[in-house]
């Protein structure tokens, strides 16, 4: 079995964190980071923007290249949940828009895909 058929529930949960991004960004989540929430908006954005760049490209370079690739589909299965509960944690912050039923349907996608493709793999 290939691995996007073994862990479908892996990458649809990678879809919806990176969906989860780009409503960041028109959420102003860097106004609830420690040190970008003390710039302006729009350095705020920018900084946001670039600093997902190597992100993205080290997710892409492990699913490429990795050497124990089913260690990193565990390890972000537990990053997709351990990010629902951060968004939980920060639920109250005053600037935190994520507020609605858009927002809120992508984390939880997230996670829930995590965690069934975490429990599928054990």
């Amino acid at each position: 079995m290939d691995y996007l058929t073994h862990h479908v529930f892996f990458y649809l949960g990678l879809s919806f964190l990176a969906m989860h991004e780009m409503d960041a960004i028109r959420c102003k989540e860097w106004r609830i980071f420690p040190g970008l929430s003390m710039l302006g908006d729009k350095l705020g954005q920018i900084l946001f923007v670039f600093v997902h760049i190597p992100l993205l490209f080290f997710i892409f370079w492990k699913l490429t290249y990795s050497q124990n690739i089913e260690a990193f589909y565990k390890s972000f299965d537990i990053f997709m949940i351990v990010h629902f509960a951060l968004n939980i944690l920060l639920l109250k912050h005053e600037k935190n828009e994520f507020k609605d039923w858009l927002s809120w349907t992508i984390i939880i996608g997230a996670a829930v895909c995590g965690l069934i493709d975490f429990l599928i793999c054990l």
